[in-house]
């Protein structure tokens, strides 16, 4: 069997609210777009960690994300619900992307060798807590199927994610000299631009064609003294990749306090300065968070939002305002069947607009007017 691994962005589940605070949207149905299967690449879905001590310091010492990080040190060490759902073959790619639409945290495609079978399995993974079946009965309607899928559910445990990253993360050569390279592994060259990462539950190890892409971009932006700003920061790589390449400053920001969590993880194992990074949660509950980042609007060199179709397009204002006039705006996270979209949209803020492709993947970049 091949298995597909998948994570799709918290960023696709946003709202703004009257006062210009990031939101989750309460009601998630139809926020994805359904592609063609032959134009997908997967998006790998790796483990949480258990935070390290230098983490909890910075915690105590920045005081950003406190709620958020407590919470995220509770669930590290639950159990988790494994979901083997039955269902055609030809619907599993955009039933896997709905199940994370509606509260997934990942969704695998066991694809059956023989070109008799037109069933497959798709392997979900679910927090213990969650409601499976209405998670699955969602999905299903939000494609139009006639009938929830066959489905069975059995718990997993944390040994099981450290077990899976641990075999299938490996150091990454992204461009010449710029390594991502996994926490547990020795850099395979030692005077190379090396990122250590240990991604938790957070999108960005390097794999996925968006996220080289994206770092290709600040690659050939780079030239010493930016600031940059990562919209949905992930495990954080952009913005250490920024900094190790010659940036001043980063700041990232994300819905998701496992993301937030993962990024300050990451900051702490590349020993980057605390008054270098900062990573903040957009949720509108953190009032300080919302001031410090309205006082950062039109502060960046470089903006970069790595995300998904649709909140690309409906936070575009929001991504746009953090860059000065003649910022660099990066957008990724489509694929090559988006980028009019993407374009049409970004044309009232963006001139000079260009695209790069990976993979069937895009990145847009465009100079702020």
């Amino acid at each position: 069997m091949i298995r597909r691994l998948r994570l799709l962005r918290r960023f696709s589940h946003l709202q703004i609210s009257p006062s210009g605070a990031v939101l989750p949207l309460t009601a998630r149905r139809n926020l994805y777009s359904v592609t063609s299967p032959a134009r997908r690449q997967q998006r790998g879905q790796k483990p949480k960690f258990v935070i390290s001590l230098q983490l909890q310091r910075r915690r105590e010492e920045d005081g950003i994300c406190t709620r958020a990080m407590e919470k995220e040190e509770a669930q590290l060490f639950s159990p988790y619900l494994w979901v083997r759902i039955r269902c055609s073959k030809y619907v599993a790619d955009t039933l896997s992307e709905a199940l994370l639409c509606f509260g997934a945290s990942s969704a695998s495609i066991d694809e059956i060798n023989s070109e008799d079978s037109c069933e497959t399995w798709i392997t979900s993974l679910f927090v213990d807590c969650q409601d499976v079946h209405a998670c699955i009965s969602l999905a299903a309607d939000s494609i139009c199927l006639q009938h929830i899928p066959k489905y069975e559910v059995s718990k997993g445990e944390q040994h099981d994610w450290l077990k899976n990253i641990e075999e299938t993360f490996h150091p990454i050569e992204v461009t010449t000299g710029l390594w991502i390279v996994p926490k547990w592994k020795t850099p395979p060259v030692q005077n190379a631009t090396n990122i250590v990462l240990s991604p938790g539950m957070a999108f960005g190890t390097g794999e996925h064609p968006t996220t080289k892409l994206c770092l290709c971009l600040l690659h050939s932006l780079i030239k010493g003294g930016e600031k940059f700003l990562d919209y949905g920061t992930g495990s954080g790589v952009l913005g250490i990749a920024a900094l190790k390449m010659g940036a001043e400053f980063s700041v990232g920001i994300d819905v998701d306090s496992q993301a937030v969590a993962s990024a300050l993880q990451n900051i702490a194992f590349n020993e980057i300065e605390t008054d270098k990074m900062k990573v903040y949660l957009v949720s509108g509950v953190e009032s300080s968070n919302r001031k410090e980042l309205s006082a950062a609007k039109l502060n960046f060199d470089i903006v970069i939002a790595n995300i998904l179709l649709n909140p690309l397009l409906e936070l575009a204002d929001d991504i746009v305002s953090y860059g000065k006039p003649g910022a660099v705006i990066g957008l990724s996270g489509i694929i090559s069947e988006q980028i009019q979209q993407i374009k049409e949209r970004f044309s009232l803020y963006l001139d000079e607009i260009s695209v790069a492709e990976m993979d069937g993947w895009a990145c847009i970049h465009g100079i702020k007017r």
